[in-house]
C-alpha cells in the first residue's frame, strides 16, 4: 500500500524526491503519512480537495476488500 501511494504521489508532484511515505499500523487501521515539499502540498491536495479525496477512496476500497480501514495524512516538509 506504501508504494502505491507513494507512486501515486510522485506522479503528481514537481518535486517526487522528497515525498516520504511513513506507516504505522493498528489492529484494524493503518495511518499512511505523506510528507511533501511545501510548495507540492497543494498539488497533491487539489482543488476543493479533489486529488486527496480519489486518492482516499482508492484505499477505501482496498481497505474493504481486506477488511482493514486506511487514513491518508498529508504533511508538508
Amino acid at each position: 500500500m506504501k508504494e502505491l501511494v507513494e507512486d501515486i504521489v510522485r506522479a503528481l508532484v514537481d518535486h517526487p524526491e522528497n515525498v516520504v511515505v511513513s506507516v504505522s499500523e493498528g489492529s484494524r487501521c493503518t495511518t499512511l503519512e505523506v510528507t511533501v515539499h511545501p510548495s507540492d502540498v497543494g498539488k497533491v491536495i487539489g482543488r476543493e480537495g479533489r486529488m486527496v479525496n480519489a486518492i482516499r477512496s482508492l484505499l477505501g476500497s482496498i481497505g474493504m476488500k481486506q477488511d482493514k480501514r486506511y487514513l491518508l495524512h498529508i504533511l508538508e516538509n
